[in-house]
């Protein structure tokens, strides 16, 4: 028995192991979550109030956007196994204080012996589940290579093992869990037993509750080995060796030859003006700028500003152009290292002005007939996460980083510690079946050895009058494109502020299946009514998107705001 004291007065638990098992006397509040937040010289937000700590830490040590970002997402890769993660992968967009942007890809990659019908019976129809459960499902890790290519690039304080330190310390001594953690631990405990040995930290006798605390020494042991050995540390060595035998006991496909060549690649960031603003997103192999750009073109001058966000004829506009931007990443979009993409075609005014050209301003268009319209969504899915950062010096970091399902394939090392992804899923196993989101993909899109599979995640860095204005992305699959897209449009063009923006009710239509998605109690019957009458099929959902942003305004202050759909915490100085 002893005592652990995490983040001054905020935890403070008595604990005590038993069989693997902890139990605990709780005797404080587990967290005092922040939504709201006002800094001066810096600001993170993220999904879990811990991890949004460290980051603030870091910067008020005079570390960076960078190095905050790196600390961030590995103590979520501890405390918010869900979706942090060193099993999976993830994007960066990153302005320095120069005014430089760069993009850093380190999405997960098909293993070298994967094939495009991998996921295939001998009738070559796809295998329920296949894609997204078991180690089959898994792509090559990308997330600790890419914060080492931060580190190396960006980072301002020298000492690598120092930004990874707060995570062990918090795998080692453990940290209390949410009453959203505890209920997600329960629902997912039989399916962990599936493909886990019954003694992983994540499984317990009794029922998870509110305030008990999870000690993950393994974890905490693969960190100390990245921390020390950097690129060794994981892509060689004990945890190669570890994941390779432990793929060819369940029949998967990873080696050690495709952990030593996985590299993150610096790309490009996508660069697009739209009315007063620069906006910067990812490019390829992330969907997210191009579909949004796409999004924001042609409903330029259609939406009527004035009329508010919860109009019935702005929702239609966007609605219809929405249809049209995901029919066309269905069709073209993919790994442009693999497969020639029609970028700057697909985002002209001229193309896109034709895409519209047969909207009807009083009626719903049709997506048609496809086998996938037939897939229906039956919840959300937050299983990504994204942070937003800027520091005293006006660098700002927007990190969208994934294990694609909650907890990923399910599957949890034994010995590393940490759950590894099902980012297969996100290929197109056949062209026109949907994956987990209801997606569907084409060639574009299909299995090829060491191609990276297309992403919806969304890191965002909106620039006004030359200086930093936003930043902000959000997990939630397809829905991640139009929860950011909204949450732009109701403070730039709907005059809303940041946190009003933020907790604002979403909506989503991904062209299939064809219907309109929004949140619960988010439209009045008034619109509900509207939208039928020109023939959408509207249903509810419970929630869409978990936006993490930040705004700066015109003064030079720093609004956080962290989303209320989750366990998100604000924080700034």
């Amino acid at each position: 028995m002893k005592n652990i004291v995490f983040n001054k007065s905020i935890l403070v638990a008595l604990f005590i192991s038993v069989m693997g098992t902890t139990c605990i006397a709780q005797l404080a509040p587990v967290y005092d979550i922040q939504k709201s937040a006002v800094g001066l010289h810096g600001m993170v937000v993220s999904a879990h109030p811990l991890a949004t700590n460290v980051g603030l830490e870091i910067l008020k040590e005079g570390g960076n956007a960078a190095d905050a970002a790196i600390a961030v997402q590995f103590a979520l890769a501890v405390v918010y196994p869900k979706a942090g993660n060193i099993g999976g992968g993830g994007f960066l967009v990153y302005r320095d204080k120069s005014g430089e942007v760069s993009s850093l890809d380190y999405r997960e990659r098909a293993p070298l012996a994967a094939n495009p019908d991998m996921y295939l019976d001998q009738k070559g129809m796809v295998i329920k589940g296949m894609s997204r459960e078991g180690i089959l499902a898994a792509g090559i890790p990308g997330s600790v290579a890419g914060l080492i290519q931060m580190h190396q690039k960006l980072g301002k304080i020298q000492t690598w093992s120092k930004l990874v330190e707060p995570a062990i310390n918090l795998a080692e001594n453990g940290f209390q869990i949410t009453k959203a953690e505890a209920e997600r631990l329960n629902e997912f405990k039989d399916i962990f037993l599936q493909f886990n040995p019954p003694d992983m930290p994540f499984i317990s006798k009794e029922k998870w509750k509110e305030g008990d605390v999870i000690i993950q020494k393994e974890l905490a042991a693969t960190l100390r080995l990245i921390a020390d050995h950097g690129m060794d540390g994981f892509y060689s060595g004990t945890n190669a060796q570890r994941l390779q035998a432990l793929s060819k006991i369940k029949h998967g496909l990873i080696t050690k030859k495709d952990l030593k060549s996985y590299q993150a690649i610096w790309r490009q960031p996508l660069h697009q003006h739209w009315r007063d603003f620069d906006i910067y997103n990812m490019g390829l192999p992330s969907s997210g700028g191009i579909v949004m750009g796409q999004i924001l073109k042609m409903i330029d001058g259609r939406i009527i500003d004035s009329l508010g966000y919860r109009n019935p004829q702005n929702i239609h506009v966007i609605l219809e152009a929405e249809r049209r931007a995901f029919a066309d990443r269905a069709l073209y979009l993919g790994d442009a290292d693999y497969f020639h993409v029609p970028v700057d075609s697909i985002l002209s005014q001229a193309y896109l002005d034709q895409r519209f050209s047969d909207f009807n301003l009083t009626k719903a268009s049709s997506s048609g007939t496809l086998e996938a319209a037939k897939y229906k969504f039956t919840q959300d899915h937050f299983e990504t996460t994204h942070l937003s950062i800027i520091d005293a010096e006006g660098n700002t970091a927007s990190v969208t980083t994934t294990l694609n399902d909650n907890y990923g394939c399910k599957v949890w090392v034994p010995g590393g510690g940490y759950f590894l992804n099902s980012e297969m899923d996100d290929f197109s196993s056949k062209p026109g079946v949907p994956n987990m989101f209801g997606l569907i993909g084409a060639q574009a899109n299909a299995i090829a050895p060491g191609k990276r599979m297309l992403s919806s995640m969304t890191p965002t860095i909106i620039m006004k009058d030359g200086n930093p204005w936003m930043i902000l992305g959000s997990p939630g699959g397809s829905t991640i494109i139009t929860t950011v897209l909204q949450v732009f449009l109701n403070t730039a063009v709907f005059g809303m502020n940041i946190d009003e923006a933020v907790q604002a009710a979403r909506y989503h239509h991904q062209w299939l299946p064809d219907d309109v998605l929004y949140e619960k109690d988010g439209f009045s019957p008034e619109v509900i009514q509207s939208l039928t009458a020109m023939g959408y099929k509207v249903k509810s959902i419970e929630a869409l998107g978990m936006v993490e942003a930040i705004l700066i305004d015109a003064f030079g202050t720093i609004h956080g705001s962290a989303d209320h759909r989750g366990d998100a915490h604000a924080a700034g100085y």
